[in-house]
């Protein structure tokens, strides 16, 4: 019974999963993000973090964005610690973020999720910085809140889940028309 149940968990469900996998974007390997001059960037699973005030910011990390440490901080909302994390946050980002008090600001960007690799924040987490990045690049909010809509991906299926916008990708969108900015005559 031992041999049969290894035979069933170890081998056939992986062998299972990685043939299932196939039939998805990027083939159970992730999807590889490239910046334009085709260098690998990061992957479209997994946060990174961003600090300059050129680029949007994505939601805190209890890992440090360490994919081998998936994980999040397991702090109860009543816990004094994680209370005080969240106050530390808010105070942050609205002396970095020009404009904002601390009730505009969505729970999704002061706390970590609960893998620690949250890629994606809230619409209203990044409208919330277009001042900010607008300033840092020297372009009109317009431009960046145009980019910010652009990016903001539906629920899955338009029924699951709230949509939500890949910082990853928002930033690379941001470099894109930076560069293409740069070298308009």
């Amino acid at each position: 019974m031992t041999f049969l149940m290894m035979l069933l968990c170890c081998v056939c469900y992986v062998m299972l999963v990685r043939i299932i996998a196939l039939w998805f974007p990027g083939r159970g390997m992730g999807i590889a993000l490239y910046d334009a001059h085709h260098h690998l960037v990061g992957y479209r699973q997994i946060g990174q973090l961003f600090t300059s005030d050129r680029y949007f910011w994505g939601r805190p990390s209890a890992v440090n964005y360490d994919a081998s440490q998936s994980g999040g901080t397991n702090l109860a909302p009543s816990n004094p610690e994680l209370i005080q994390n969240v106050h530390e946050r808010i105070n942050y980002l609205i002396s970095r973020n020009p404009g904002i008090s601390a009730n505009e600001i969505p729970v999704d960007w002061v706390t970590s999720s609960g893998s620690g690799l949250d890629p994606d924040i809230s619409p209203a987490a990044a409208c919330i910085q277009v001042k900010r990045v607008a300033l840092a690049r020297h372009l009109p909010e317009q431009v960046i809140d145009s980019i910010v809509q652009a990016n903001v991906e539906p629920p899955l299926l338009h029924l699951l889940g709230p949509a939500h916008v890949n910082v990853l990708r928002l930033n690379l969108a941001l470099d894109s028309y930076s560069a293409a900015a740069m070298h308009k005559p």
